[in-house]
């Protein structure tokens, strides 16, 4: 079962910094970004991070480190307790995430799962 006394996300400094220059580079209509996950790849589910021009209708709003997330009530399920990362290599650049709640992911690493509830 979810913990719900977990913070739905907490961000890393490298996952701060990024999304702070992230904001200083967007259009001015953009108030932070938006966390959610979508239906796809091998695993079932990948994470999608974009600009939030806007707080929809029941998003949570999550503030760490400076930086406004809002989480896409459909994604809370699966993400709650999670750590965004920032990782840059010769290879790869972008937002990670550690989640307590994966029970799989697929071997490149670009999709999850989530075990269902009981």
């Amino acid at each position: 079962m979810f913990d719900l006394s977990k913070p739905i996300i907490t961000l890393t400094d490298s996952a701060a910094d990024r999304a702070k220059a992230l904001m200083r580079r967007a259009d001015n209509e953009s108030i932070g970004l938006r966390v959610g996950v979508k239906h796809t790849g091998c695993s079932g589910l990948s994470y999608v991070v974009e600009y939030a021009k806007e707080r929809k209708r029941m998003e949570d709003v999550v503030e760490d480190k400076g930086v406004k997330i809002f989480i896409d009530p459909t994604a809370v399920m699966f993400i709650l307790g999670s750590e965004m990362d920032y990782k840059e290599d010769k290879l790869y650049s972008g937002f990670v995430f550690t989640n307590p709640n994966e029970t799989g992911r697929c071997g490149c690493g670009e999709s999850f799962s989530v075990a269902a509830a009981e």
